[in-house]
C-alpha cells in the first residue's frame, strides 16, 4: 500500500471516529464532517512532493496550493529547512479542515492552513494540535481573500453585501475561513449569516467553477483564484477582506507527536523563520525587483498559477512568524455563538509559542 493511500484511509477512519464520538455537534458541523470524510478519502490529498536533497529528515507537511503557502515553497526551494537538518514533504489538500483531521490522526506532522471550526472542535474534544506560528493574516492593503460578485450582477447594480441579501454565496465548507469571512463581514453591515444562502462546494476550484458557470451569485475565495476570476471576467471584487476585517486567518500547526519531538520541531521552526524573513523582505517590503520575481516564479511552480496572477496577491504575515495576540479566543467565541463550536477556546488551549521563541533565540 502506498504512503499516500495509507494517509487517505487513515484520515477517513479518523473522521468516522470523530463523527461517532461527537453526535452532539450542531447539524452544520455534522454535515461538514460527513463531507470531509468523502472529500479526504476520495480526493483531498492530491500528492506528496519531497523537494531537495535526501539527507534532510522529512517532515510530513499538509498545505494548500495557494499563494499564501509561498513562504513554505520558498523555504523548500532555497534549502532553508535543510540548513537545520529537516525538509518538508508536501502533502497537498483541497481544503483546510481535512488538514486538521490529518494532524489529529498523526498522518501529518505539521500543517499550514486556515483556522476553522473543524480544528477548534477537534481541540475542544481533547485532541492536542498546536498553533505555533503565523502563516497569514487578513490585513489592510494586502490581498489574500475577497468576496466577488458575478459580473452580470455587478453590472446590474450589486455592489455591496446588502445587495446580496437573499442570494447565494459560495464557500469551501461550513466552518471554513471563508464561512467566517462572510459571517463577520455581514455582521459589520448590520446583517446576519441567515440573510444570504451560504453554499458549501468543498474546494476553491469548485467555488470558482460555480461562479464562472453562474451557479452562484457571489463567491468567497482566495488568491490566486480571486485574480483568475477577475481576469476571466467571471467576477468582480466587492470586498477585500483584509481592508475590512483584519484577523489571524492562517497558521502553522504541529501535531502533538511532532511537538514532543522537540529537536526536529525547533529545527523546522528555524527554517520557517528564515523563509518568512526572506518572504517578508522580498515581497512585502520591496514589492518589486529580482527577489520579488524569484518568489513569484517559485510560487507559480508549486501552485500551477500563472506568474502574472501570482504577483497580484501576496498576503501579509509577520516577518518573524509572531501571531496576532488574543485573536484565537475572538474566533472561537464567534463560532460558539453560531453553534458550530462546542465551547470557546482560549489561546492557551491551542497556542504554543515556545518553538518560535526558541528558534528566534538562536537566530539574528
Amino acid at each position: 500500500m502506498t504512503a499516500r493511500r495509507q494517509i487517505r484511509e487513515s484520515i477517513g477512519r479518523r473522521l468516522v471516529r470523530l463523527h461517532r464520538a461527537d453526535a452532539a455537534i450542531a447539524e452544520g458541523v455534522r454535515r461538514a464532517t460527513r463531507t470531509l470524510a468523502a472529500l479526504v478519502v476520495a480526493a483531498a490529498v492530491l500528492g506528496a512532493t519531497g523537494r531537495g536533497a535526501a539527507e534532510g529528515q522529512k517532515v510530513r507537511l499538509g498545505v494548500l496550493k495557494l499563494t499564501s503557502s509561498a513562504v513554505l515553497f520558498l523555504g523548500a526551494e532555497k534549502g532553508y529547512f535543510k540548513e537545520f537538518g529537516v525538509e518538508p514533504e508536501f502533502v497537498f489538500f483541497e481544503a483546510a479542515q481535512p488538514i486538521a483531521v490529518a494532524l489529529a490522526s498523526g498522518d501529518l506532522e505539521a500543517g499550514a492552513t486556515g483556522l476553522t471550526a473543524g480544528l477548534y472542535n477537534i481541540v475542544a474534544g481533547g485532541v492536542k494540535i498546536w498553533i505555533v506560528a503565523d502563516k497569514g493574516r487578513e490585513w489592510p492593503d494586502h490581498n489574500l481573500t475577497a468576496l466577488l460578485v458575478r459580473k452580470d450582477l455587478y453590472d446590474a447594480g450589486a455592489r455591496t453585501l446588502r445587495d446580496l441579501k437573499g442570494r447565494t454565496i459560495g464557500v469551501t465548507q461550513i466552518g471554513s475561513t471563508f464561512h467566517y469571512n462572510v459571517g463577520r463581514l455581514l455582521e459589520r453591515e448590520g446583517m446576519a449569516p441567515g440573510d444570504v444562502e451560504i453554499v458549501a462546494l468543498q474546494s476553491l476550484g469548485a467555488v470558482a467553477d460555480a461562479l464562472q458557470a453562474k451557479r452562484l451569485d457571489a463567491a468567497a475565495t482566495a488568491e490566486p483564484f480571486v485574480s483568475r476570476l477577475e481576469s476571466s471576467g467571471a467576477g468582480v471584487t466587492i470586498v477585500r477582506t483584509g481592508d475590512s476585517l483584519p484577523w489571524q486567518i492562517a497558521v502553522m500547526l504541529y501535531s502533538n507527536t511532532f511537538a514532543k519531538d522537540r529537536a526536529r520541531a525547533v529545527a523546522f521552526m528555524k527554517g520557517y523563520v528564515k523563509s518568512s524573513r526572506h518572504y517578508f523582505d522580498s515581497v512585502l517590503k520591496e514589492k518589486s525587483g529580482p527577489a520579488f520575481d524569484d518568489v513569484v516564479a517559485i510560487t507559480a511552480k508549486y501552485t500551477g498559477a500563472r506568474p502574472e496572477l501570482i504577483r497580484r496577491g501576496f498576503p501579509y504575515q509577520d516577518r518573524d512568524g509572531r501571531l496576532m495576540p488574543g485573536d484565537i479566543g475572538r474566533q472561537t467565541a464567534w463560532w460558539y455563538r453560531q453553534g458550530l463550536v462546542k465551547a470557546p477556546i482560549q489561546d492557551t488551549d491551542i497556542v504554543d509559542a515556545s518553538f518560535l521563541r526558541e528558534a528566534l533565540e538562536g537566530m539574528r
